[in-house]
């Protein structure tokens, strides 16, 4: 029998509707059965394309045994993080004040039933005692035993956890004035945590930072070092293994300093930032490296990631067949037997298959070598090298089409085709590609025709359902890409929804007393928190882009209302702007803007 997710749309959900556990959404059912059975909420957050989600399902939630304990003292509810961001950020945060460190998925939260409040958390726990971990079931016993029993000082902690959450989001006072400080210190942060073997920022794990390139390609002029940096960067993670080199579209990010291997999810957003960012640097340096790749990956995005109605899909699996990365893998004799003499020679030098297999007794395709020296050494012309290497890939790509594919998650989230839209539209406009506008337009007017009612956004369409209250990010990411299509196409219907958008955006998000957006809308489900977050995560802060739309299109209006809304909201933001810029680059491209504008 399955459980209660079975009605849901999330793809992620879904997955978990026959586990043995009996799992609720979020929702009032849920919460009020907690509080009337004074049972402590066990909350999984987690997403689709999550590979360790995949690992605790398959270990601990498909467990007869496991499920028992669960279903005996605990409620469980299962969230998908990309319909409630609003959850996870709540929790995400929490789970960092309880245990000092950096969260994740999936994240286990255990909650006081009556406030919500968490008292424990954790992220992925084993199913048997490994990685210096207890079971997931010695930790569901230990909880289970500690609210029984230490129900004062579980309360005590709670209310400490609730003032630090309220003061860790609550707004200081707004500056005076506004000046690049900030800018420069995170310019010198860049230059000083960039890695010049391989390019990108830090160590391992290694992710593309697409705020941090956006900065540096804004102030590409100023220093050459910027634009090499950028340049640099973009050059090879585009010849790595965080790039698929044989469809295109980027991974999530490296599990090295190398981008050799990746984690294999593909997210809608992380390929929106960085074709956004190809583009404006093809349009920036005329290099055509940078067109060849923006086109490629504009292609794979609507060739695999764009539905016939015109909305962009979420994510692509890491996993298939319960393996990470099983698809996109080869043995050196499979790639051998599937290409001819020429092609396996110019194949092998410029992927380097003649080396130790890279991936778990397989190899992951990356770039060993430049085209022009591996050309040059087998005496081909780069043209005549260019048509060997795409028969080659598409010989290869027609095999791995008979694997057993990733899941694609088809959910469509209005905040994520909001940054695609924008991508799309600039790709298309600096890289003279008319389909490519066209599919920001389908998209556009999918996102319209679905989730807008009555002046307000939904959140999530699947299954020809909108659902849940739309949040910052839909209503800024959406906003700063009509804008952008209003730039290039100049219609007045965008004009008219960017009015209408920006209305609303302020209307229910906006801090009239302290300036700043919070997360959720005023009418929105009362939580423990209603953040107003100034931070960069996966995604640029919904706070600055919300910032940088408002004050292009104050601009355009010569609305004073907007620019001094655009203006407030940085002045909330500038004590942790300035005090942790690394943590705040999206922000500090919007004051960026806005200053330049002043100047």
């Amino acid at each position: 029998m399955s459980n209660h997710l079975a009605q849901e749309t999330s793809p992620y959900l879904k997955q978990h509707a026959d586990n043995p556990v009996d799992w609720y959404p979020w929702d009032q059912l849920a919460l009020e059965k907690a509080c009337n059975e004074n049972k402590p909420i066990l909350l999984s957050i987690g997403y689709s394309a999550c590979h360790w989600c995949h690992v605790m399902a398959q270990e601990s939630f498909a467990d007869e045994q496991t499920a028992q304990i669960m279903n005996e003292h605990f409620i469980n509810i299962k969230v998908d993080r990309e319909e409630r961001p609003d959850l996870d950020k709540i929790y995400q945060t929490a789970y960092q004040l309880l245990n000092q460190q950096g969260g994740g998925w999936p994240l286990t939260v255990f909650l006081s039933p009556h406030d919500l409040t968490p008292f424990y958390a954790g992220t992925y726990f084993p199913k048997t005692p490994r990685y210096g971990m207890s079971s997931f079931k010695q930790i569901l016993l230990t909880v289970q035993q500690a609210f029984e029993d230490q129900s004062a000082a579980i309360k005590v902690q709670n209310q400490r956890l609730r003032e630090s959450l309220n003061t860790l989001y609550a707004s200081t006072a707004q500056a005076e004035t506004l000046s690049d400080a900030p800018l420069k210190a995170l310019l010198v942060t860049l230059v000083d945590d960039y890695d010049p073997n391989y390019g990108g920022f830090g160590s391992a794990p290694k992710f593309p930072n697409s705020s941090y390139l956006q900065c540096l390609l804004q102030h590409a002029d100023d220093n050459p070092q910027y634009l090499h940096i950028l340049e640099f960067t973009l050059k090879k993670m585009a010849a790595s293994g965080i790039y698929d080199q044989l469809s295109g579209g980027f991974y999530r990010y490296s599990v090295d300093e190398q981008w050799m291997i990746p984690h294999f999810e593909k997210m809608l957003y992380d390929n929106a930032t960085l074709l956004a960012l190809y583009a404006q640097t093809y349009a920036k340096t005329q290099d055509v490296f940078y067109k060849k790749i923006g086109i490629e990956l504009a292609n794979w995005i609507i060739k695999d990631m764009q539905a016939p109605s015109g909305g962009y899909f979420t994510s692509i699996d890491a996993d298939s067949e319960h393996q990470e990365g099983k698809y996109y893998v080869w043995k050196h004799q499979q790639i051998k037997r599937a290409l001819d003499d020429q092609e396996y020679q110019l194949f092998n030098a410029y992927y380097g298959l003649d080396q130790v297999e890279n991936f778990e007794g397989s190899w992951h395709l990356h770039q060993v070598e430049s085209f022009d020296t591996v050309c040059q050494k087998l005496s081909l012309s780069l043209s005549d090298g260019e048509k060997l290497l795409q028969h080659a890939k598409q010989k290869l790509l027609a095999l791995r089409q008979q694997r057993i594919a990733p899941q694609r998650d088809e959910k469509i989230l209005t905040a994520w085709n909001g940054l695609m839209i924008k991508a799309m539209t600039l790709a298309g406009f600096h890289l003279q590609q008319a389909e490519f506008i066209k599919s920001a337009q389908a998209a556009l007017e999918f996102i319209q025709t679905h989730t807008w009612e009555n002046k307000r956004l939904m959140a999530c369409h699947k299954d020809g359902r909108a659902r849940f209250n739309a949040y910052l990010d839909d209503y800024a990411f959406l906003l700063d890409a009509v804008m952008t299509l209003l730039q290039v196409q100049g219609k007045n219907e965008y004009l008219s929804f960017a009015k209408d958008l920006a209305s609303s955006l302020v209307e229910y998000f906006y801090d009239e007393n302290k300036g700043g957006f919070f997360f959720t809308a005023s009418d929105h489900e009362p939580l423990i928190l209603r953040p107003k977050q100034f931070s960069d995560d996966s995604i640029p802060c919904g706070n600055a882009i919300a910032i940088s739309a408002l004050n292009k299109l104050g601009q355009i209006l010569g609305d004073d209302d907007y620019l001094q809304i655009a203006e407030n909201s940085l002045k909330a933001a500038w004590p942790v702007m300035n005090q942790y810029p690394s943590a705040h680059s999206a922000m500090i491209n919007a004051l960026d803007e806005i200053l330049t504008i002043k100047r």
